[in-house]
């Protein structure tokens, strides 16, 4: 079983998921066409956001390696991004079997009535594996605390999922979905206080401005397109600062591969840089809301058969979906927010006392701290931006503190399966922004690792206590039939 699941999980999702899509949906009743059309259009979903991820991570490694080097930073972990938490939570006996365990408590959870959610999120079940992964590494190799770590944070999820589901359906007009993945059902907690504290600031309710309301205050320099092209021009403005700084010395370093650069070249390639990551910049901006579209193609149909299907066996009764986040990532609000977070979370991550971790391969991941928060604000630009920074900040001091378990499980993975995206630099530790920032992962590492048994008792009563929560509102809600 291990081995079945490792070498599917290896395909990767463009892969993976249309192959785990076209069965579900041949298990659910749809014909085989549609079945393979709907996991095609998934998988072409990924390669999609995939490119665009390498576009992003790629093009910006040079510029933020060079603001790094010419202001000195001494931050020593190393930003491996989601790949390389994704090979440590799947090249683990954790990880291996991580589906088909979790798929069995979702269906107990159902039976029970302690969920509503049917999660087919199948691919981002690599988040609950890469916390049980760092507990079986911190715990000494050990199974009992890597599928327990795992599993509270799958049954934690589940619950999350079905308390936001209303108002996420609600706000993005997608009805019957709810959204259980723990990354951005961690910045719940943070939406739903930070909210209304800022509601209780006389004055911040006039800073009532959404995507579109941006676009039409500011014109065409309010479009996430134009927003895009702008900050990755100033980017690549400060990541050329040390040339021109020292611009006859950037002159001389030209001239090493090519005798015959001038001054005059020298300097038409640093506006030709700071232009193209401008330019790259907006194209992310404007081919993320494009791609999303892909993944609503392909899983509308099957949500729409799989809710049919599971209303007839739980005789009508209200089920909810599980769906990936790619299929709102690309809201105007969302583009904005992470634009604007992306520069300031870069300046704070060098002057936070203690904060070891500059965020650089994870800035695509910073799109899927929004999800859950933009139900809560509305999508209101402002509020939305001081949650997400307030949650970042929160982060970067996650990733640092779990960055030891993390280079210990990557640094394990790496020597048994040799997989490239688990290799950290010689004297760095390791981390990363997707999910080892999350307000769920952290919590479940700190008791792990440092509690023991206890953090184990208080993990499981937690588990309990918010079960029989969503019980109650779900036989309530029942009842009122």
């Amino acid at each position: 079983m291990e081995q079945i699941f490792s070498y599917i999980i290896s395909f990767g999702a463009s892969v993976m998921m249309p192959i785990l899509f076209t069965i579900i949906g041949l298990c659910i009743g749809m014909n085989f066409g549609k079945a393979l059309k709907s996991g095609l259009f998934v998988g072409v979903g990924f390669v999609g956001l995939g490119v665009v991820t390498a576009l992003l991570t790629t093009n910006f490694n040079t510029p933020l390696s060079s603001i790094s080097d010419f202001y000195h930073l001494q931050l020593k972990v190393f930003d491996m991004g989601w790949p390389a938490a994704a090979a440590v939570a799947y090249n683990t006996a954790v990880g291996a079997l991580i589906i088909p365990i979790c798929l069995g408590v979702n269906f107990l959870m159902l039976v029970t009535k302690t969920t509503r959610t049917v999660n087919i999120d199948l691919w981002n079940y690599w988040h609950f594996a890469f916390i049980g992964a760092v507990a079986y590494f911190v715990m000494g190799e050990s199974l009992l605390w890597g599928y327990f770590a795992a599993i509270v944070c799958y049954i934690i999820t589940l619950v999350c999922a079905d308390i936001t589901a209303e108002k996420f359906q609600k706000y993005y007009d997608l009805e019957g979905i709810s959204i259980p993945q723990p990354f951005c059902q961690s910045f719940m907690p943070f939406a739903i206080i930070i909210n209304k504290v800022l509601d209780k600031i006389p004055g911040f309710s006039k800073l009532d401005v959404d995507a579109e309301g941006l676009k039409k205050k500011f014109g065409e320099l309010g479009d996430p397109l134009v927003l895009g092209v702008i900050v990755g021009g100033l980017i690549a403005l400060f990541g050329e600062a040390g040339h021109i700084a020292d611009f006859s010395g950037y002159v001389k370093e030209l001239q090493q591969a090519d005798a015959t650069t001038t001054s005059t070249d020298a300097a038409m390639t640093i506006v030709k840089n700071i232009l193209s990551l401008g330019v790259i910049m907006g194209a992310v901006m404007e081919l993320i809301p494009r791609i999303t579209k892909l993944f609503i193609d392909g899983l509308m149909p099957i949500s729409e058969k799989t809710k049919e299907l599971v209303n007839k066996k739980f005789n009508g009764k209200k089920i909810y979906i599980g769906m990936s986040p790619a299929l709102v990532i690309g809201h105007p609000t969302t583009l904005v927010v992470s634009l604007f977070l992306i520069p300031t979370i870069l300046v704070l991550a060098v002057f936070l006392p203690g904060n070891q971790f500059l965020p650089l391969a994870s800035l695509a991941g910073m799109f899927y701290l929004f999800p859950m928060v933009l139900p809560y604000t509305k999508g209101n630009v402002a509020k939305t931006f001081v949650i997400g920074l307030v949650a970042l900040i929160f982060g970067l001091y996650f990733v640092t503190d779990m960055a030891p378990a993390f280079t210990k499980a990557a640094a394990s993975v790496f020597a048994e399966t040799g997989d490239k995206a688990a290799q950290i630099p010689d004297g760095f530790s390791g981390g990363a922004l997707d999910f080892a920032s999350s307000l769920f992962g952290w919590i479940i590492y700190k008791c792990t690792s440092s509690l023991r048994y206890v953090g184990m008792g208080l993990l499981t009563a937690v588990t309990l206590v918010l079960m029989l929560i969503n019980r109650r509102r779900i036989v309530k809600s029942e009842s009122k039939k």
